[in-house]
């Protein structure tokens, strides 16, 4: 099972590894690999919430995810997304922006800090809503109930998670937004670019969060309807079209789940820079990690891990929150990547130790159940 689902993230991981040995020695080797460690521990969380979506697919959309959607994610957003951004923000043509990544790599690394702040705000306003929108829902599992509960009750009000996403959106763009970091410590005024880049990750995700759930909702429908009228479909042999509508939904949650790994790339493909300002090595390490969240994802739901581990959702989604708001700081303040995936990973195994402790109470309770029947009976015989 392991071999079947890591697979390609192994061959990936040595056909990546022997490139940079040939591309730059050992030297090159040592980046790719602390790069593909970066990726993974900054994106753990990405694959949890992923495996929360994709087990809603079907095998053919799954494997759609691992083919067609690892090429946009290693490619489109670890190798082509830096250089869209380059070109974007100095003005250039694209040729013009690689030609300055493989040539000029410090003016290259020098323009993608720059466009930093616009990065950050598009991303941390799109995990902001995600993370909003689950704390808000009433749901029957909770994992700090102190919290969650109050915060369901508040869900209640329409459009709160907009409304509050658009107040720290504000208050960012007066605040971190008129300090911006920028290439070799100095700060400059960038709030209204702020400002539109957090409105565009915010209409981003009401619109591919709308239509997936628009579809979902529908399919949801339309296979309650088909349930019930199964066997007369059968006879006459209609065609079913939950397929159809199953197309539709997948689709859109496909593509959902395409913006939401690229919003989770962005503080790897910018912490990259920290690392090394070779397009080429940045592009093997992330890529190789991408990979392995990619693998992970799909193992989790193969093996109903989410199913077993109940608040494994809830700590990735905190963990999402979290990441959200560090990315908003970062627009003025720069923070080590070491303390970004850190913060995930200790969220997550928390909420991984408290379903282990929910698991031993359920089971205890379970055999508590089953032996007290049994304690009568000994007793009834006995007299």
């Amino acid at each position: 099972m392991v071999l079947k689902t890591f697979g390609w993230s192994f061959a990936v991981t040595a056909l990546g590894l022997v490139a940079a040995v040939l591309i730059g020695g050992w030297q090159a080797f040592g980046i790719v690999a602390i790069l593909s460690i970066l990726e993974i521990s900054l994106s753990f969380d990405n694959a949890v919430v992923n495996a929360g979506i994709l087990k809603k697919m079907n095998a053919f959309w799954q494997k759609i995810f691992l083919t067609v959607g690892i090429l946009i994610a290693v490619f489109g957003m670890r190798l082509v997304f830096p250089v869209v951004i380059v070109a974007i923000s100095a003005k250039i043509g694209p040729l013009e922006a690689v030609d300055l990544a493989m040539t000029d790599k410090d003016m290259y690394q020098q323009l993608v800090t720059d466009a930093h702040p616009s990065i950050a705000a598009f991303g941390g306003m799109f995990l902001l809503m995600i993370f909003l929108d689950f704390i808000f829902e009433d749901r029957d599992i909770k994992w700090l109930a102190w919290l969650e509960r109050p915060l369901a009750k508040l869900g209640k009000v329409d459009m709160l998670s907009v409304c509050i996403a658009l107040i720290v959106l504000l208050v960012t763009s007066m605040t971190f937004a008129t300090q911006a970091h920028q290439h070799g410590g100095a700060h400059v005024d960038k709030a209204q670019t702020v400002l539109i880049s957090g409105v565009a990750g915010l209409i981003t995700y009401l619109i591919v969060g709308g239509l997936s759930g628009f579809f979902e909702n529908k399919l949801e429908e339309e296979e309650e309807r088909e349930h019930e009228e199964e066997e007369r479909a059968a006879r006459e042999g209609k065609p079913k079209s939950a397929v159809v509508l199953a197309g539709k939904a997948a689709f859109f949650m496909f593509l959902y789940l395409e913006v939401l790994d690229a919003s989770f790339s962005f503080d790897g493909v910018i912490g990259a820079f920290a690392v090394t300002n070779d397009i080429v090595l940045m592009a093997l390490g992330l890529g190789i990690g991408a990979m392995y969240v990619r693998s992970l994802t799909v193992y989790l739901v193969r093996e109903g891990t989410l199913d077993d581990y109940v608040y494994l959702e809830h700590g990735a989604h905190y963990a999402i929150g979290a990441l959200s708001l560090i990315l908003l700081v970062t627009i003025q303040h720069e923070i080590p990547e070491v303390i970004t995936g850190s913060i995930g990973v200790i969220l997550i195994a928390w909420s991984f130790w408290s379903s282990v402790r929910r698991n031993k109470r359920l089971a205890a309770a379970e055999e508590g159940k089953a032996s007290t029947p049994g304690e009568k009976t000994e007793l009834s015989s006995g007299v």
